[in-house]
């Protein structure tokens, strides 16, 4: 086979330490570092100094991070692979042959490089995901908020919407004092505006929804845990100014751009536009985009026979945000992506439709980035414009099994 690299180096990454083979033409050094910042920098003066054209290493965890952060820095080019795209043989694995398998694939081309997005969108998607797991934990402590309330047979859900809103908490403010709400009670509090005035449940519900029996531990482990609920408040809104001051003038205009879509938020589009950047040039069709985030069908074929197709492991963060605004936007009846997923889930199934409505998002925000045109609602009707007869014909044929007779018109 053809060489690409005549001088270029493979990488086994682990926790503590760096196996790497540097190849020159049919020769070869094997070396072995530590994982400290000034071994890393040792290992990449040694690939300079003998002109290493490429570099290439596992996505191992997140051991490959700062090596290639390292690497950046240096101006060594280096490429992430999927460690399943490169597997050696089994019964013959070391550390060595494991540095010498990937610099004998990359000196003949046979390794195609993960997306690795510039330090910046790197930084600014980590701030992403760490929003996104504290947001996370602060559903996981209203689950817990709402199960105390329950074992206090206080049934504040079944009065107020939103747990976390500032009526539910002035009226939970009001319980921890430990005083019971009668009609004279409920009228001050409704004064006060404690209770807001525009709940729906009746003053006679409100006050039997609201007197439980609360103990004084469950008192102190509420008060606990409202004070968590507040910390991460404050953490969430201090991430949210952090992520909007770093995103760049660019990055805010995509992110604006794509709120045309039905479904996408504010905080949706900047967790979007984290992970796939402005520059849609890296993916040379909608396609590839849509593969690289999970969300099309995978390839399993054989015989000529088509088998399950269920869709590839791709970018977690992208997947996983397309699919919650997948939610939110069918929600809009009037909208084509309503009628698209009325029409998957007829006849494959709701989850199977929400993860179809995602990939027609994806492949709106590609168009929309690269092609600079603007979104285009095709509306719930959509897919009535198509075999108009055919489904004429179709709904007859079901109204006469059900027992309907057309009515005859007379000459």
């Amino acid at each position: 086979m053809e060489k690409v690299y005549d001088k270029c180096c493979g990488i086994d990454v682990h926790k503590k330490l760096i196996v790497a083979c540097f190849k020159k033409g049919s020769k070869q050094e094997i070396r072995d570092f530590g994982a400290t910042t000034r071994e890393l920098l040792e290992m990449a003066d040694w690939l300079k100094e003998g002109g290493c054209e490429m570099v290439a290493m596992e996505s191992t965890a997140s051991y490959w991070k700062p090596l290639y952060n390292i690497l950046e820095t240096c101006e060594l080019k280096a490429m992430v692979v999927n460690a399943r795209h490169m597997k050696a043989v089994p019964g013959r694995k070391t550390d060595v042959k494991d540095a010498e398998w990937i610099a004998d694939l990359l000196q003949h081309g046979l390794l195609t490089a993960s997306y690795i997005p510039d330090k910046d969108q790197r930084e600014l998607r980590e701030l992403v995901r760490y929003r996104k797991s504290l947001v996370g934990e602060r559903n996981r402590e209203l689950n817990r908020l709402q199960k105390m309330l329950e074992g206090a047979n206080i049934k504040i859900s079944g009065t107020i919407t939103d747990i976390n809103g500032k009526s539910a908490r002035n009226i939970l403010e009001h319980i921890l004092t430990g005083r019971q709400i009668d009609s004279a009670e409920y009228d001050i509090l409704y004064e006060k505006k404690i209770i807001a005035h525009n709940l729906k449940a009746t003053k006679e519900q409100i006050i039997d929804d609201l007197n439980g029996v609360m103990s004084e531990l469950q008192r102190k482990m509420m008060r606990i845990l409202l004070d968590h609920l507040d910390e991460l408040n404050a953490h969430i809104k201090e991430l949210d100014d952090d992520i909007d001051s770093f995103m760049k003038p660019e990055e805010k205009k995509a992110a604006s751009v794509i709120q045309d879509i039905p479904g996408i938020g504010n905080t949706s589009a900047q967790a979007i536009i984290s992970v796939i950047g402005t520059d849609m040039e890296r993916f040379p069709t909608d396609a590839h985009i849509s593969s690289w985030a999970g969300l099309c069908p995978g390839n399993n074929e054989s015989a000529h026979k088509r088998k399950s197709g269920k869709t590839t492991k791709g970018n977690a963060l992208l997947r996983d945000t397309l699919v919650v605004c997948a939610h939110s936007a069918v929600k809009n009846k009037n909208s084509y992506f309503s009628a698209q997923f009325a029409r998957i889930s007829a006849h494959r199934g709701k989850k199977r439709a929400y993860v179809a409505v995602a990939h027609s998002m994806l492949v709106a925000i590609y168009h929309i980035l690269k092609d600079g045109v603007i979104f285009k609602e095709l509306g719930a009707d959509y897919y009535n414009q198509f075999n108009k007869e055919r489904k004429i014909n179709a709904y007859l044929k079901k109204l006469k099994a059900l027992g309907w007779e057309a009515p005859v018109v007379a000459a």
